[in-house]
């Protein structure tokens, strides 16, 4: 089984540090409505962009998997946070929303292959909260 690392390190105030095993590295911060700095990577941000992501490479295996012939594809992540009394919150919902545009198939079959994505994607399996996909589909000659 693979195994993944990660590491971040504290820089000042509410500013890190993170490196990836992958190499990618970058600064991060908390949101800005939690004293963290503006512009730059929040763990809200990268929890969305990781099921994103994740979803977004699985929906292109499953597009070779259907043979369908792929025109454009792109996808907004939206997460809902649910916040207690006790001040601590949760990713409740993460809806998708792709917009793909795929050459001589069917709605329902691009919509079975969202599903399939969907269900290999390692992100999404792993999350507590709901994960929705509301595809926009155009079907081109």
């Amino acid at each position: 089984m693979p195994t993944y690392t990660n590491k971040v390190i504290w820089k000042s105030e509410h500013l890190g540090h993170t490196y990836c095993g992958n190499g990618t590295e970058m600064d991060f911060s908390a949101p800005p409505a939690l004293y963290g700095h503006p512009n730059m990577m929040t763990p809200e941000d990268a929890y969305l962009m990781a099921i994103n992501t994740c979803v977004h490479m699985m929906v292109l295996w499953a597009v070779e998997r259907f043979k369908l012939k792929l025109v454009s594809l792109e996808c907004t992540a939206e997460g809902e946070v649910e916040e207690y009394i006790d001040k601590t919150s949760w990713f409740k919902k993460v809806v998708l929303y792709p917009k793909i545009t795929v050459r001589g198939s069917s709605e329902g079959i691009v919509k079975r292959m969202l599903e399939m994505a969907k269900k290999y994607s390692t992100i999404a399996e792993s999350l507590k909260g709901e994960i929705i996909i509301k595809p926009e589909i155009e079907i081109v000659k």
